[in-house]
């Protein structure tokens, strides 16, 4: 492939890209480009949002470049302040530790580990003296970490910025110059940190990375990104059955996103529940196997079978002492799924004829309740329990 329609294929999806004329002059150098990424262990789960970067990743291995993988498990003490409204808890080393176990191991699901070169950045960082943390806080002023937008926001809306998350993008450009990073891949939210890391290659004498940015994928909730704290995300390393139970739990109007950003494809025209079903079957296929994908599409097909739905193995919901109907359903879907609904939204549902107890519709949301073991409670098309 010539350098233009390598750049024209590996420009595909992304946002934005400074410059798009330095990565066409590196590319038409002909040297194999060191391109990087990382990731902050703050959980044990790599999701599905960060496979997008990771396939991109993966295309500029395909295309013969160099692949540098770092695992933040130095500045994932502190926490990433991007997109953050409020301070980030922070961890210790040992539970960084235990998360970052397994990275590697989920990010080969996608990258070829033989032409990934894989670093933790505790490598440089540990040793560190104090000294040189003092000459990079040197390299940045004030003002310039304070004009990006969430902490602005943070500012506006009174909320404190603590002294940890102002180096943590300082922390993030260092590792573009250790690793000698031509291209650096995140996310539109990354776009600071990463001219962080241009900046501080100018300072050492190092040209200059591309920034090279990609879509941001919305989360569970159908709102806010898909993020591993917010607990809005599919890991890549789950179960098949939750995976898929998962992804069937977005919102019709998700979908296109999902499908664009995570299998490159355009939505089937075709009813909305076929049509998760699909993407949720082609996900399982690429974290899984084909014969998982296949089991765990028809064991769904099953559990929400009209004739089969109370011969499914369903979660147990036990029968308490809830005030109406409305109640009933926001707790089913909470304690059973994780998934919290407001009465409205609950109210909602019951006015659609979607809840169900044992085939039949509830209609009246403040009916009386009345509950015995084994009864099937249908919440909606894709979620039902059983009474304990």
């Amino acid at each position: 492939m010539q350098p233009a329609e390598a750049f024209e294929s590996l420009a595909a999806q992304a946002v934005h890209i400074i410059s798009r004329d330095e990565l066409q002059a590196k590319l038409a150098n002909g040297k194999p480009l060191r391109v990087k990424l990382g990731v902050d262990p703050s959980t044990t789960d790599l999701h599905l949002g960060h496979s997008i970067v990771l396939r991109k990743l993966r295309q500029f291995q395909d295309f013969g470049h160099q692949a540098v993988l770092i695992i933040g498990d130095f500045t994932g003490m502190i926490g990433d302040p991007s997109g953050r409204s409020v301070t980030r808890p922070n961890l210790t080393r040992k539970e960084v530790a235990t998360n970052a176990r397994t990275y590697f191991e989920q990010a080969f699901k996608i990258l070829d580990p033989t032409k990934t070169e894989t670093r933790y950045n505790s490598e440089w960082f540990a040793r560190m003296s104090f000294q040189k943390v003092i000459r990079l806080t040197s390299y940045v002023t004030l003002q310039q970490i304070l004009h990006r937008d969430d902490f602005k926001k943070r500012m506006r809306e009174e909320q404190p910025i603590r002294g940890h998350e102002i180096l943590y993008p300082i922390m993030q450009g260092w590792d573009s110059v250790m690793v000698k990073a031509d291209v650096e891949l995140g996310g539109t939210d990354q776009l600071f940190n990463i001219l962080m890391g241009r900046d501080l290659q100018k300072e050492e004498g190092q040209p200059q990375q591309v920034v090279f940015l990609l879509p941001i994928l919305e989360g569970l909730d159908g709102s806010k990104k898909m993020s591993k704290s917010l607990g809005n995300y599919v890991g890549i390393n789950e179960p098949p059955s939750e995976m898929f139970g998962k992804l069937m739990s977005i919102s019709d109007t998700s979908m296109q996103a999902y499908y664009s950003l995570l299998l490159n494809k355009s939505t089937p025209q075709i009813h909305p529940v076929e049509a998760k079903k699909q993407l949720a079957f082609e996900i399982v296929q690429t974290y899984h196997s084909a014969n998982a994908a296949k089991k765990t599409l028809d064991q769904w097909n099953a559990r929400f079978s009209e004739k089969r739905l109370s011969d499914a193995e369903l979660p147990y919901l036990r029968p308490d002492n809830y005030s109406d109907f409305v109640d009933l359903v926001g707790h089913a879907f909470q304690n059973a799924f994780g998934i919290k609904k407001s009465r409205t939204q609950v109210r909602r549902l019951i006015d659609q004829g979607s809840v169900q107890l044992d085939g039949k519709k509830i209609t009246d949301p403040n009916a009386a309740i009345s509950l015995r073991a084994g009864q099937v409670l249908r919440l909606d098309k894709t979620h039902a329990v059983r009474i304990k």
